[in-house]
């Protein structure tokens, strides 16, 4: 008696348990329920629209339509006429439709998009033949739409940039309605009151010239790199231009046009980085304004030869800079290494690498967009790894004094290092997003950075950089074809080496000299010396940019480069 006693209550146990199990533990049955009497519908929210800095509308909203299935609600239809209204081929719909059947349990009473984005003239058609399709519905919804005809990527980059993308998108809501035994809309569930609104996506306003960003893609016509203009007393990014576009005439790009050159891309810098090096020549006091090197067509040590082009020789630092002399910054790279306030090559090598750092190459510069690289920037750690500690010297490395080797910058870097040269000695970290409307607690993470260059040491180089553009015929300046009537642009050319081409074409710049308005950086894979591609491309975008206009006397320059075609050589 007491065994089936004993048995009878341990079987009442479990069944209790089962009970409280299934109704306050396991909620599977209690929202199936929920779902086979409740409907709920999406409200989706208008999404934020993004202006430039003048606040021309650069992504806004259109209305969107998805047709949507509701399995358990599913009858025998004319599929015929399905198909017709959305240009459907049969064996496709009945594979859609299988698709669907196979969730259908996991769906229930819940609707699913089953097309996505249909056209106007379809929703239309759907709209007049509705009640044919049982278990059919039309969402609508908004999509972003591009007013302007600018790179597609630029506004993908700006939306996904971190928590801001949040600000924009806001926030879904919902409807919930009652269903009859029939399974047909009854009424709103407790008269709306456990429905939620949707939250609007709030505006962003970003710091692109939307007008200068039209005009540079313009110039980068047919041609692949990459242009970003800064504001050096904000960080500010103007324009941000990576170009590449498809090529018709071949299947699978090789451009990657959908590849961010100017946050991505790690280029060798080329002769624009004799800056760097001169700057911290002088800061490390082995330069000298008035120190002066000769150069006969390129530096010899040796076997070993850096190349040169023809200039007037020997040079000091100012005209250095103006005739971008190989020569020179060979000499004032070894006077750095081969420094002996260093006990040897492991220290200053190591420092020199400091002191580059400072100016921002070698890490990301904190741009509010996803994908920035910080590019390369070899020390002691990577030659010792080569070479063998103790077996290699300033010679070894003598192709970082004219920005190649194993340094790599990308273009961000380079408008970062022009920022530099037009504040003397600082930056702002780089940014796209200016404010987000109606969100107080937004503002940009913007840092001041000092780099390990005392500010006098800059004057002597800037003007190295306006003698490069302004001096006269016959001086030997490598970039007088940048020179901008009534504007003092300073600029400095570099002609990077390329083992897969013709030399890429570079050039960094600033203007007006003094109280600087705009930095830019123009990277041409392929595009030759940088005087003859790069430069022209920047001082129009300069000129565009402070005068809103291109001089009578520079239209030829223009109409120039917009006739290069250079896509080809990346095609061979």
């Amino acid at each position: 008696m007491l065994v089936i006693t004993g048995f009878f209550i341990i079987c009442m146990v479990i069944l209790a348990g089962r009970l409280v199990f299934l109704q306050l533990i396991n909620k599977e049955y209690k929202i199936t329920a929920s779902n086979n009497v409740l409907r709920y519908e999406i409200i989706y929210p208008s999404r934020g629209l993004i202006y430039d800095r003048n606040g021309n509308t650069m992504v806004e909203n259109q209305f969107a339509y998805d047709i949507m299935i509701t399995p358990r609600e599913l009858v025998p239809f004319d599929t015929t006429a399905f198909c017709s209204i959305f240009n459907l081929e049969r064996e496709r719909l009945e594979q859609m439709l299988e698709e669907v059947n196979k969730r259908r349990r996991s769906i229930g009473y819940q609707s699913v998009i089953f097309l996505r984005q249909v056209t106007n003239q379809e929703y239309t058609r759907f709209l007049e033949k509705s009640y044919k399709f049982r278990g059919f519905s039309v969402q609508t919804r908004s999509v972003r739409s591009y007013p302007s005809q600018i790179c597609g990527n630029l506004p993908g980059y700006i939306i996904e940039a971190d928590q801001a993308e949040k600000w924009l998108r806001g926030e879904k809501g919902y409807s919930i309605f009652l269903r009859d035994v029939h399974n047909r809309i009854k009424s709103s569930y407790e008269d709306g009151a456990y429905d939620k609104t949707a939250v609007p996506g709030k505006d962003m306003i970003t710091t692109i010239d939307l007008n200068l960003q039209r005009f540079g893609e313009e110039l980068m016509r047919n041609k692949v790199g990459s242009i970003v203009a800064l504001d050096p007393s904000t960080g500010e990014v103007l324009t941000l231009i990576t170009s590449g576009s498809y090529y018709p005439q071949v299947m699978a790009d090789p451009l990657k046009p959908l590849f961010n050159r100017a946050i991505m891309s790690a280029y060798p810098p080329g002769s624009v980085f004799k800056l760097v090096n001169g700057l911290i020549g002088l800061q490390e006091g082995v330069l000298k304004p008035e120190t002066r090197y000769s150069c006969n067509m390129g530096y010899r040590a040796g076997s070993l030869t850096v190349k040169c082009h023809s200039h007037p020789s020997p040079t000091n630092l100012v005209q250095s800079v103006m005739m971008s002399c190989n020569a020179y910054y060979c000499n004032v790279l070894r006077s750095i290494l081969d420094n002996p306030a260093y006990r040897n090559i492991g220290e200053s090598m190591n420092k020199w690498q400091e002191y580059v750092k400072s100016f921002g190459f070698g890490t990301r510069l904190g741009i509010d967009i996803p994908g920035e690289l910080s590019g390369s920037l070899p020390g002691t750690a990577l030659y010792d790894k080569i070479y063998g500690a103790g077996r290699w010297r300033s010679l070894t490395v003598i192709s970082l004094s004219i920005g190649q080797g194993e340094i790599g910058a990308t273009p961000l870097q380079l408008a970062n290092l022009a920022a530099i040269m037009a504040n003397r000695g600082h930056y702002y970290t780089p940014h796209l997003v200016r404010e987000i409307r109606q969100e107080p607690s937004f503002t940009p993470t913007i840092g001041r950075h000092q780099v390990m260059v005392d500010p006098e040491h800059f004057e002597v180089i800037v003007e190295g950089m306006y003698q490069a553009v302004n001096a006269p015929a016959g001086s030997g300046a490598t970039a007088r074809l940048a020179a901008i009537p009534d504007v003092t642009l300073c600029g400095k050319t570099g002609t990077a080496q390329n083992p897969h081409g013709e030399d890429n074409s570079v050039f960094i710049c600033f203007a007006p000299k003094d109280n600087p308005k705009i930095a830019v950086a123009v990277y041409i894979e392929q595009g030759g010396f940088g005087a003859s591609q790069a430069a022209p491309v920047a001082s129009l975008l300069v000129e565009k940019y402070l005068t809103g206009q291109i001089h009578p006397s520079r239209q030829w320059l223009y109409e120039r480069t917009l006739e290069q075609d250079l896509l080809t050589r990346h095609l061979k």
